[in-house]
């Protein structure tokens, strides 16, 4: 009898299975798993290999000369990344101040007036027949700001709105004989011209800006014509959904619309070359690949997609030392998103969405290159190592444990870098094919959409429900279910949207609604699960067709995610597939399917 432990290097973790083998029987001992060090397929993959492997040995009273046989599977690298040139960049120049969402503007209403340092009002004429609006720094509080404007109304003076550096904007609005609005916090204020026109919007409490988020409105304040208003379409959307706004027009009225190459996609087959558009969007991208046998994808030289994929070809280059000239992209997964950008300009830090694509991208290694992984991995632990197989092979061996299965079927096996599948029909003659994109594609659209600088925070996003914390005693899931304490929460929770952690309640400290996070974290998980599911079957299917498998077993990492197979099994449904996540051995759940095909390896399914 011999001990064989299958090694199934994942993108994000390596899982072992370890079992006792002999002409008759096969025996499963345990499994275990660590996080993958380095990139899928490199020799840095070694040192997370013997963690994992000496973990399972420790628990199972085995040492590593125990050890007959290692085998480990074909890993194929894949690098996910975010392309970020799409269709424009709005640049504001002239020290121009568009959008502004502070928490605590000050008065309602809509102001058009010449901006004014507050320290000019004195030099003003009594009953000047101008409308004002008035800029205050942070050199002055409250108290003296809200005596200024009081005064200068007495006199006469038209003060329709004010811009405060500090955040005063209620404590001034409490104080006014004649309320205006108020826009506060804006940082860069000294920064903002004088003696231009400029209109501030304030809207009452729960709703939105309306007349300067929309571009007509704009043209209308400042008497714009069908050119220039054109041109303002930018500054609109950057003010959609705010509470307050303001825009000032500047002496050249320059405020700019700067049109960015978005660069294009080059498809090489075997026959030709095709190209698309990164404007054109992800459909279109998909559309144009689904179609193609794939042998290499490129980027259009000076642009970021160009240099994206360029990027990936040297990462590959500098980690399995083959040409670049001999790495080849397989295959992409492209997701339209959209990606909080700074305004260049503004005085406060405004942000507007620009459309993104977002892009994974798959390359393919070499059998030598595992050979010469499995050569390295016998040397550094001194036990037989071999390549086992293509992974979606493994994978069916092992999700065939499951019980309650059988022939045919289709596995679906979702990781953190890629989407494998494969199917098997009653007569043993299988398909199979690896995808880019799956959970650390998911997390970097989470992290985009969010505007987060936190992977951690993202991936967590990722894999846990949400709540806001409504008291001392108790929060509210995000499905509307309520769960009461007997201890009061920690004060730093308070009010807060939060991660359920384990038990462990984690503030989530970005200014975006629950719902929203909600919103992005399930789109973002259909754009990739659930596309790369239906693109992963139609490929393995002999007629392309999703309605050839009556059963589909989900596993892989992702699957444990509490959404997720709720999600595919639903888009499945009305193709009349039965499908449900994988239970490995009757024991594993979704997990260490590759690990328990590589043990068995040649045994019939």
């Amino acid at each position: 009898m011999e001990i064989i432990a299958g090694v199934d290097i994942g993108n994000a973790t390596t899982e072992v299975a370890i079992a006792k083998k002999d002409e008759m029987k096969i025996e499963f001992m345990g499994s275990s798993l660590y996080k993958t060090t380095g990139l899928k397929g490199t020799e840095e993959n070694i040192e997370g290999i013997k963690k994992a492997i000496l973990l399972l040995l420790e628990k199972l009273n085995l040492k590593l000369e125990n050890l007959d046989l290692i085998r480990i599977n074909e890993a194929t690298p894949v690098i996910g990344d975010v392309s970020m040139e799409t269709i424009t960049e709005t640049i504001i120049t002239e020290s121009t101040m568009i959008g502004h969402n502070p928490d605590t503007p000050g008065g309602c209403g809509i102001g058009l007036g010449i901006t004014i340092d507050i320290d000019d009002l004195q030099n003003l004429l009594e009953n000047d027949e101008e409308n004002y609006i008035v800029i205050a720094n942070g050199n002055k509080n409250f108290l003296e700001i809200a005596k200024i404007l009081n005064f200068s109304r007495n006199r006469g003076i038209k003060v329709m709105g004010a811009i405060l550096q500090k955040d005063d904007g209620v404590l001034v609005n409490n104080r006014l004989l004649v309320k205006i609005p108020i826009v506060d916090e804006v940082q860069l204020i000294e920064k903002i011209p004088l003696g231009v026109k400029c209109c501030i919007e304030v809207a009452s409490k729960g709703r939105v800006i309306e007349k300067i988020s929309n571009p007509y409105g704009i043209a209308t304040v400042f008497n714009l014509n069908s050119e220039e208003t054109k041109k303002v379409v930018p500054l609109s959307k950057a003010l959609i959904g705010n509470r307050s706004g303001v825009v000032i027009k500047t002496p050249q009225g320059d405020v700019k619309e700067k049109i960015i190459p978005a660069g294009n996609l080059y498809i090489k087959t075997n026959k030709s070359l095709e190209s698309v558009g990164i404007q054109e969007g992800a459909e279109k991208i998909m559309k144009k690949i689904s179609f193609l046998d794939v042998e290499d994808i490129f980027g259009e030289d000076g642009t970021n997609v160009g240099g994206m994929l360029k990027n990936v070809k040297n990462t590959m280059h500098k980690f399995t030392g083959e040409n670049i000239d001999d790495i080849k992209i397989k295959d992409l997964l492209a997701v339209d998103t959209f990606v909080p950008q700074k305004i260049k300009g503004g005085l406060a830090g405004e942000f507007m969405c620009e459309n993104a694509v977002g892009l994974a991208v798959m390359v393919g290694t070499e059998k030598n290159q595992m050979n010469h992984l499995a050569n390295m991995i016998k040397n550094e632990l001194g036990v037989n190592v071999e390549v086992g197989g293509v992974e979606a092979d493994m994978a069916i061996k092992g999700a065939l444990t499951t019980p309650g299965t059988g022939k045919p079927l289709a596995i679906i096996d979702i990781g953190a870098g890629s989407t494998d599948a494969c199917s098997i029909d009653k007569y043993g003659r299988r398909s199979h094919i690896h995808l880019a994109g799956a959970g650390n594609m998911v997390t970097l659209l989470i992290q985009k959409e969010l505007g987060i600088e936190d992977f951690n925070l993202a991936e967590d996003i990722k894999k846990y429900p949400l709540a806001k914390v409504e008291s001392f005693f108790n929060i509210r899931y995000e499905d509307g279910t309520v769960e009461f304490f007997n201890e009061p929460l920690s004060p730093d929770i308070f009010a807060k949207n939060v991660l359920v952690k384990n038990g462990e309640l984690v503030p989530i400290d970005i200014k975006i609604s629950l719902e929203k996070i909600r919103q992005i974290r399930r789109e973002s998980k259909r754009k990739v699960f659930v596309t790369n599911s239906k693109r992963a079957l139609r490929k393995i299917s002999l007629t392309k067709d999703i309605r050839d498998f009556e059963f589909v077993i989900i596993v892989g990492g992702s699957a444990l995610d509490f959404e997720v197979p709720e999600m595919i099994t639903e888009s499945l449904s009305k193709y009349g597939i039965v499908a449900g996540c994988g239970n490995i051995r009757g024991v594993e759940g979704p997990r260490n399917a590759v690990a328990t095909g590589l043990v068995l390896g040649d045994e019939e399914c």
